[in-house]
């Protein structure tokens, strides 16, 4: 899977983290990797609205995302070299620094890199992958997901697969995997097998 450096323009503004948290959401989806997109959707509220309350309303500012080795790295961009985030301590009274104070706690690491006329203030986040380009390490997800991409072909659920994205989205992926496992359990009664027993077995082992 490729996944090519991501970015966009905006202008700092309450209403626009939203709609930022949203272009996040269905680029890290679109590179399979579902398990960030909550952390990677809050560490980007926080640096966006570090913008809006700490350099002003009205900033233009932009938001990238790309690979930095296997972990996920977000920058922010801003004009304003003399506003700089910081970690406040919980027990002080002050507003300001809490943002980053969650984004200290969510990332692996994170900085502010300084130019002449604008900063960039960026954190990055374990992936999990193997490599930059590779699927999620664990061995059985990645089965599982190729099972479900040949599945949704040969049976495709109610809901509308997207053959651009070459993959399911989660949504349709939930179908399938009632799908499969409805199919499974079906062809397991056919030849004489116990479907309960089989299911209880299979929890166990997604609970060890």
């Amino acid at each position: 899977m490729t996944r090519k450096p991501w970015g966009v323009e905006f202008t700092a503004h309450p209403e626009e983290v939203a709609a930022l948290r949203h272009a996040v959401r269905l680029r890290l989806v679109a590179w399979g990797l579902h398990e960030l997109v909550d952390t990677a959707q809050l560490c980007v509220s926080e640096l966006v609205s570090n913008i809006v309350t700490h350099v002003g309303i009205g900033t233009p500012g932009s938001l990238g995302i790309s690979m930095s080795g296997t972990h996920l790295r977000i920058e922010v961009r801003d004009p304003d070299t003399r506003a700089l985030p910081t970690l406040v301590a919980a027990e002080v009274d002050a507003e300001g620094g809490r943002g980053m104070a969650l984004v200290d706690a969510l990332a692996d690491r994170w900085g502010v890199r300084l130019h002449e006329d604008h900063k960039v203030t960026w954190c990055e986040l374990a992936t999990g992958l193997a490599s930059p380009d590779g699927r999620l390490g664990n061995p059985s997800v990645a089965r599982a997901g190729a099972l479900l991409d040949v599945y949704a072909t040969l049976r495709p659920p109610t809901c509308s697969y997207d053959r651009g994205l070459g993959r399911v989205s989660r949504a349709v992926a939930e179908e399938s995997v009632i799908d499969v496992i409805a199919d499974f359990l079906r062809w397991l009664r056919t030849h004489g097998g116990d479907a309960d027993k089989v299911l209880d077995r299979a929890q166990m082992r997604v609970d060890s």
